[in-house]
């Protein structure tokens, strides 16, 4: 199992900047691909972008170009750099912790981050 603890969300106008972290523990957390997604409500949670421990990103095709994400494998994070952020870009964004073993797949979620973009 791991545990995540989220920060750096907020408000922010359009075409602004937010970096979103996440710091993941536990004795998994090395080896769980950590990601982040976002939802809105009445919505499915979907995947903004994800990032193996050996820093290969996976983004969304919609995420690509404005978001970043990285990891520090010293400090168990992972990071989302934000920039030109659009009002559609609001939701609660949720980091992500996957643990893959044969066909299986179990996910722990931190506690959610809410970002807001104002016109």
């Amino acid at each position: 199992q791991v545990q995540l603890v989220e920060s750096g969300g907020g408000l922010v106008q359009a075409g602004g900047s937010l970096r979103l972290s996440c710091a993941a523990s536990g004795s998994r957390a090395a080896h769980a691909v950590l990601g982040w997604y976002r939802q809105v409500p009445g919505k499915q949670r979907e995947l903004v972008a994800s990032i193996t421990n050996g820093g290969n990103p996976n983004y969304a095709d919609s995420m690509k170009g404005r978001f970043t994400i990285s990891r520090d494998n010293a400090k168990n994070t992972v990071y989302l750099q934000m920039n030109n952020l659009k009002p559609e870009d609001t939701a609660v964004y949720y980091c992500n912790a996957a643990l893959y073993w044969g066909l299986g797949r179990s996910d722990d979620w931190g506690q959610g981050t809410q970002v807001t973009v104002s016109s």
